[in-house]
């Protein structure tokens, strides 16, 4: 079912322990009347946003680095909404907050995702595979693990870290 009403709005809110004159920068997501809001964890001077546009003000380097990203986090939570449609779940500012805070979801780990493709290979083994191709696979599995534990020094990794790996380099 789709919403009646949808919204996104940026604002600055002060912090109840922080005494500084800069506030965070928060995001409030409203869907049929009802809110949520999902810290940025940016902070900002007030003297320098715009209520109004729920962005920050000026030109300058870090202006344009804050707004980009709010840019980003918007497209983010208009994705989420996409996804929920897609999936045939109601669309809800909860909803949306646990889709963009990854609230609920199961992590997808590597070498779980490699051992259940090793094992669907394995049932077809004379069907569709050869002997050989699973101990291929295999060999993969096990050269995939010992990069992780020498890379990261984790057992396993979640799958969307490779994403965020490959980008950032």
């Amino acid at each position: 079912m789709l919403e009646k009403s949808f919204g996104l709005l940026f604002f600055l809110k002060q912090s109840k322990k922080s005494t500084k004159k800069e506030k965070y920068v928060y995001l409030r997501i409203t869907v049929d009347g009802i809110s949520k809001e999902i810290s940025t964890k940016r902070l900002w001077n007030p003297s320098r946003w715009n209520a109004s546009a729920g962005r920050a003000e000026g030109n300058k380097e870090d202006s344009r680095t804050l707004n980009a990203f709010l840019d980003t986090l918007s497209y983010k939570t208009l994705q989420a909404k996409k996804q929920l449609i897609e999936s045939d779940r109601e669309v809800t500012s909860e909803a949306l907050k646990n889709v963009l805070l990854g609230v609920g979801e199961k992590k997808k780990m590597i070498l779980e995702i490699f051992r259940e493709h090793n094992e669907q290979v394995e049932a077809l083994l004379g069907k569709e595979f050869a002997p050989g191709t699973l101990q291929r696979y295999r060999t993969s599995l096990d050269h995939t693990r010992s990069f992780i534990q020498w890379k990261y020094g984790l057992h396993d990794m979640d799958i969307q870290l490779l994403d965020y790996e490959f980008i950032s380099g």
